[in-house]
């Protein structure tokens, strides 16, 4: 079913299963937040614990979503998308049966593979389904609700657990994605992508994967100095080094070249990049990422530091500290639709300049 508009009743039913199925993985980045005080005190968990409760999600987020994106191009956005809903809501059910801090922290790595496998699924569908002249204000949509379930996270974080605990925190997705589910499984039209064909790059999955974890963990355990300083060099150098590797690779990979010593294999086909490089060529794509890299990066720190400094510095409740976000959160819900049509209209140079 391609090409649907957005305005017809399969459009609309295509946009709430992506939305909400991105939604959920984005809510629970920051819905977390303000329940960290209250699940630290429940679990005896000290700040280091509490970090890595936010941490261990970010790693594995960052780790495999190269790879989400590639395996539902390659086997089918629709079903890779619902694999990720299924395991998001599994891992959820664990963390909110979370016996300690170290169970939570297994369970919330879990549940970042399964946010991996969904939010790259969930664009791809988008990109894929609408009509090409809805396809903007469709994006925009999916950009600007996933920032709105962001920044209500704190608000409904804080009244989760005032109103029923912390542990509602996490089981509250599995409700939301048995909706998700059901409107996939009856909406969604199933799409791959036709030259994702021949051997799967693994060793590009693996580099990239190290690359993300390692400088990520890296990036977040170095100012805290909970890591030694030996380990978080380490781990520096080899998401560098796994990075760089991974250039090297997927650029041979592009060009339809074997890797010095491994072999022809088979038809003797080169397996196809897991991230083709030539996308960069394009300066709109490349400014496009470096924008979104800044906004959500921004975004972050904010619904993270602000709301846990509100709570443990400033001594507002939780209800309290997530009402503080809900300008943001209004504002966003007024004009995220409205932003994908500006742009369409006068192009995204000047929206997105004056938005960041």
């Amino acid at each position: 079913m391609p090409d649907v508009p957005l305005r017809s009743g399969p459009g609309r039913w295509i946009l709430l299963a992506t939305v909400l199925g991105s939604g959920v993985a984005l809510l629970d980045s920051t819905v977390v937040n303000v329940a960290l005080p209250a699940l630290g005190r429940d679990l005896g968990a000290d700040m280091s614990g509490l970090q890595w409760t936010i941490n261990a999600y970010t790693l594995t987020l960052a780790g495999f979503i190269l790879l989400g994106g590639s395996l539902g191009d390659r086997f089918g956005r629709r079903r890779v998308f619902l694999i990720g809903v299924v395991w998001f809501a599994a891992a959820s059910v664990l963390c909110g049966l979370a016996l300690n801090i170290e169970m939570l922290i297994v369970s919330r790595a879990l549940q970042g593979v399964g946010g991996a496998l969904l939010t790259p699924g969930s664009l791809a569908i988008i990109q894929s389904s609408f009509a090409p002249d809805d396809r903007p204000r469709a994006v925009g949509a999916w950009s600007g609700l996933g920032g709105v379930a962001s920044a209500i996270g704190p608000f409904a974080g804080g009244w989760l657990v005032e109103a029923a605990g912390w542990r509602w925190v996490f089981l509250l997705n599995v409700p939301l994605a048995a909706l998700v589910v059901l409107v996939s499984l009856r909406h969604v039209p199933e799409s791959a992508d036709p030259d994702a064909r021949g051997r799967f790059d693994v060793l590009g999955a693996a580099l990239a994967a190290l690359a993300l974890a390692g400088t990520t963990y890296a990036l977040t355990e170095a100012p805290g100095g909970n890591a030694a300083p030996p380990v978080i060099g380490t781990a520096a150098v080899l998401g560098l080094a796994a990075a760089a590797a991974f250039v090297l690779v997927e650029r041979m990979r592009g060009k339809g070249r074997h890797l010095p010593g491994m072999g022809r294999g088979g038809a003797g086909a080169a397996p196809q990049p897991m991230l083709p490089l030539g996308v960069f060529a394009s300066r709109q794509f490349s400014a496009v990422n470096v924008v979104t890299f800044l906004m959500y990066g921004g975004m972050g720190v904010l619904f993270f530091l602000f709301v846990l400094n509100l709570q443990v510095v400033v001594g507002f409740s939780p209800v309290a500290a997530g009402a503080a976000l809900l300008p943001v959160t209004v504002l966003m819900l007024l004009l995220s639709a409205r932003a994908g049509a500006l742009a369409q209209r006068i192009g995204p140079r000047l929206p997105m300049t004056a938005g960041l």
